[in-house]
């Protein structure tokens, strides 16, 4: 039996078949995941038109030194993710491995940098809960009146997007981490390596979800606030 018999499942005619029938399910499963994360940058966009001031005064506190380097690691993962998935196609194991490895740090640095942004906002008691306080913000900003409440909403949805974002990010390395063991045992090889596209979709709409996470999040309001 060959590799290529090796990696057909007995529903599917053929490898071609077993390869569209998966991306199109990771299609449907991706349009899902872009109305859920659709709805928070909606929700987002309607509470930061109600309450601009705390919203852009919360956004002007987070970090965007750290957010920058965090967009630059992602945009090279996605850059090792499609090279890896050449390799690939190529049957280059060694590549694909390395490329998987390097993928897989990349996300790995994504996620310790992003708590350390996280830390910093709990030092600064910017946590929603008891124990939040947008005291610090109140007083940076003395020009312009600063309701805490408002202020909490986007520390809110600061955390739960990013939270979210970190979550499937997370996913993605251990699914990485799953694509890099059978690499290296060999497993996939010109004729199959659909499990690396597939992964490979995965990382890039985790990927494309921050690059509007961060404009959002870290850019639109760094104008002056008056």
């Amino acid at each position: 039996m060959t590799e290529h018999e090796e990696g057909l499942q007995h529903q599917f005619a053929d490898m071609e078949q077993q390869r569209n029938a998966a991306s199109l399910g990771m299609w449907l499963f991706l349009a899902t995941e872009i109305m859920f994360f659709g709805g928070m940058f909606l929700a987002y966009l309607v509470y930061r038109y109600w309450y601009y001031p705390e919203f852009a005064a919360g956004s002007r506190s987070i970090d965007i030194y750290l957010g920058t380097i965090n967009t630059a690691v992602l945009i090279c993962s996605s850059l090792t993710v499609a090279l890896g998935v050449k390799a690939a196609q190529l049957g280059k194991r060694k590549t694909l491995v390395t490329l998987l490895l390097i993928t897989i740090v990349f996300g790995l640095g994504f996620l310790a940098i992003k708590g350390i942004e996280w830390y910093q906002k709990f030092e600064e008691h910017h946590v929603p809960g008891l124990s939040f306080s947008a005291q610090d913000i109140i007083e940076k900003y003395p020009q312009i009146h600063i309701d805490p409440a408002p202020t909490q909403i986007y520390f809110s949805l600061y955390f739960a997007m990013t939270g979210l974002h970190a979550l499937h990010m997370i996913i993605g390395v251990g699914i990485f981490c799953f694509l890099t063991f059978h690499a290296w045992k060999g497993r996939y090889t010109p004729e199959y390596h659909t499990p690396v596209e597939i992964g490979g979709l995965y990382w890039h709409f985790v990927d494309i979800v921050w690059i509007y996470l961060f404009p959002l999040l870290y850019l639109i309001d760094r104008k002056p606030l008056r």
